[in-house]
């Protein structure tokens, strides 16, 4: 599970799943106390946190800024329980949304100031498959077809100052017409645009980390997308 919050990374891994592909600049095994916040940089490294802890290093992440964090991992041997109960924590909104595609470009949408993709939140009763194709087809004005799951990513934000966890399902996604395609602008949205993947490159840049990680997770399902510049 990875929940982005402030838009840094907290991993959550099961020890027999730890097989770490990184170093780790700070690293703490069942600490009694959370480390000054000076000392959170780089990659952090937390073995078998209690839920105290869990609950100060929430508090810590989603109230400060924490600029010279790039991610936070917690290794566990009680996965299950604690998911369970770092979702306990938050408000749990479930939104869904896609990556279409249209021979080799991947379609964004402009919204408040970054490159995004289209998704938003269920309606009562609503799957995820059939949320993110409405959303997708509301947002854009255009038709698409799923062609397969992507992934599920998390993110934290406050409204109303209630903590909102928000879980989100994407779906790859063929175009079956564009002809029509504008933005939705009572959703905020100011541009609609297919973009190659050298562009989408440079705009995701300008976007946020979940969607950078979806998009990397995007190109696992679609290497042949490299082979088009």
């Amino acid at each position: 599970m990875k929940i982005f919050i402030n838009d840094k990374p907290l991993d959550l891994v099961a020890s027999l799943d730890f097989l770490p592909k990184k170093s780790f600049e700070c690293v703490y095994d069942n600490p009694s106390e959370l480390p000054a916040t000076i000392d959170f940089h780089d990659d952090v490294l937390i073995k078998n946190p209690s839920k105290d802890i869990i609950v100060r290093l929430l508090y810590l992440m989603r109230t400060r800024k924490l600029k010279n964090l790039d991610s936070i991992t917690l290794v566990t041997n009680e996965k299950k329980a604690l998911k369970k109960f770092i979702k306990s924590r938050f408000m749990i909104i479930k939104a869904a949304g896609g990556l279409v595609t249209k021979e080799d470009k991947i379609l964004f949408i402009y919204r408040l100031g970054k490159w995004d993709l289209p998704k938003g939140k269920f309606e009562k009763k609503e799957s995820p498959a059939i949320c993110a194709i409405r959303e997708v087809e509301e947002e854009c004005n255009i038709q698409v077809r799923i062609k397969e799951p992507i992934c599920k990513t998390w993110h934290t934000y406050t409204q109303n100052r209630k903590s909102i966890l928000k879980k989100t399902y994407w779906y790859s996604m063929d175009c079956l017409t564009d002809a029509k395609m504008k933005p939705q602008t009572e959703e905020g949205i100011l541009d609609v645009k297919w973009l190659n993947h050298q562009d989408a490159k440079v705009a995701l840049i300008n976007s946020y980390p979940s969607m950078r990680y979806l998009y990397k997770r995007f190109l696992r399902l679609h290497p042949a997308i490299h082979q088009t510049l």
